[in-house]
This record gives C-alpha cells, structure tokens and sequence, in this order.
C-alpha cells in the first residue's frame, strides 16, 4: 500500500477538479478513510492558507473501486471573511461514491476555552499488546494498515462507564516521520479517524459475523496536533440495532489535548453463512 504522502498527492487536472492516485490495496472496495482524506485534500486546496477546516461532514454513497482513481469536484458553497465553505464529490465511472461538506475559518479568533478530560490509562509502551482480542474483521486489516503503529489498550487497565454499553480505547500513529504542515496532519488524521472506530461496535459481540460498511462520517478538529505522534483514540457506540451502529470518538495527544471529535454510523449487517465482514480481494486480483 502506498504512504501517506502518495495517497494524498491529489492531481489537480481543471478549475476545482482534482484526481486521487490509485493506492495498491488488498482491499476490494477502496477504504472510506482514503476517500474522506482524499476529499478534504481537494478541498483545501481552493481555501486561503489562513482558513484551517474545522469540521467536516460526509456520506459514503456507493462503494468504491480499490484499483481505480477517484475523481473530486468541489463546489465553492461559501467564501466569506470567517468561514468559508467546499462540497466535494468523489466520482468513480460517473458515479458518486462520496459527498462531503467541510467547513474552514480564518485563523486568529479567540474565545472562550474548555475540554473533555483524557481518561487515564497506560501509556503506549506500558502494556503488551493482544491482537488475537481484536475482532477478527480488524485483525484482517492490520496488513492493510502497515504503515500505523496500531495498540488497542487491554480493557482491563483503564476505568469503564458502567453505563456505556461500548468503548475501545485505541493509541495509534503514522510510523513514518511526516511534513511540518498542520494541514497535511490534519488530512492524515481524517484518513486514521475511519480505522477501528466502526469495529468498536462489534467488540462486545465476540463470534458474531457482521457486514461491516461505513455510512457516514463527522469530523470537527478543535486543536492543533501531529499525527506522527502517539494520539489516544477513545471510542464507543452508543447504540446498534437494524443493521446499522452509531460510534463515537475523541481523540487526545499525549499531551491531553483533545485534538479531534469524530462521529460515524455504520452498517452491521447481520452476515449469512459464508459471508465476509469486509470484501477482499482474490490471490488473483492481487496479483
């Protein structure tokens, strides 16, 4: 699979049209992390250098094609003095596979300030990591994902909510040493963000075969960060029923800093026999 910096060398090829590279993959339909990352890339790119975006918003249409280029048009929605505004459509075969909204506002405004707390638990090095405890459908992605350092931390050494029905707690990483751009960090946290947060649905379901898809996906980013450093990723799922399964994320440095909420909805499909959580390609595809 390609790095992180070629799977966000977006091609711009007209006025607001841009081409994401093909990224070798085992997976059959392209992963939704790629394509939000890749969208919000095309987006940033038609804003002022002084407007980060602060939110994000996006539905997976269709599913992608993994050995094929995605196509993004971006729609000028807004350009005001504060906040300006981008709707991307990621095209594949003329077909749209995801739509996006993000939000950017102008550096430089002040206000008032407060946070979640980090809930305390070990530190990355302080804990073996298990990864025959991670359901089998994220399990089958850590090839996929050789380039995140990846630690689910052990659900015995932190403090739970005994009135949260779900929550996983996740240190990760880009292993590679990244560019010093805040936007480029920011990019690379959209694409982390859709690793393992649907999954948390299904850990509390062990042996339950489920067709897994993201449906949509939230993200607001609220302080500055690097993705080539320890990040805590503290999910949960609220709720799962009807095929489908709501989570939710924080994510904080190591600092304690909460750099990034994300919100997602997912399919859980019950699978029938025989069936595979995530679509892979055949030894001859991979070819």
């Amino acid at each position: 699979m390609g790095g992180i910096e070629y799977i966000l060398d977006v091609e711009r090829i007209d006025t607001d049209i841009y081409r994401g590279p093909v990224v070798e993959s085992q997976l059959a339909r392209t992963f939704g992390g790629q394509v939000a990352a890749q969208a919000l890339v095309a987006a940033t790119r038609t804003v002022p250098d002084n407007f980060q975006v602060h939110s994000l918003h996006g539905y997976f249409m269709a599913p992608g094609i993994s050995d094929q280029p995605t196509v993004f048009l971006v729609d000028r929605m807004r350009d005001g003095r504060s906040f300006q505004a981008r709707q991307v459509k990621a095209i594949q075969d003329g077909q749209t596979i995801f739509s996006m909204q993000a939000s950017f506002h102008r550096e430089g405004d002040s206000g008032i300030e407060h946070q979640d707390q980090m809930r305390p638990v070990p530190g990355p090095d302080d804990f073996e990591v298990d990864f025959e405890r991670m359901p089998v459908s994220s399990r089958a992605l850590l090839d996929e994902w050789s380039d995140w350092d990846i630690r689910p931390v052990p659900p015995e050494l932190y403090e739970r909510n005994p009135l949260t029905s779900v929550e996983q707690v996740v240190w990760f990483r880009s292993r590679a040493q990244l560019p010093d751009d805040q936007t480029f960090h920011v990019c690379t946290l959209a694409y982390m963000s859709d690793m393992t947060l649907l999954h948390a649905s299904v850990s509390v379901h062990p042996g339950e075969k489920v067709q897994m898809a993201s449906l949509d996906h939230a993200m607001w980013f609220t302080r500055p960060f690097r993705a080539d450093e320890w990040l805590l990723y503290d999910q949960r799922s609220p709720s799962a029923g009807k095929g489908r399964a709501l989570t939710h994320g924080r994510i904080f440095n190591q600092a304690g800093d909460l750099v990034a909420i994300v919100n997602q909805e997912g399919l859980t499909r019950t699978l029938r026999e025989g069936g595979s959580s995530i679509p892979m390609k055949s030894s001859e595809e991979q070819k």
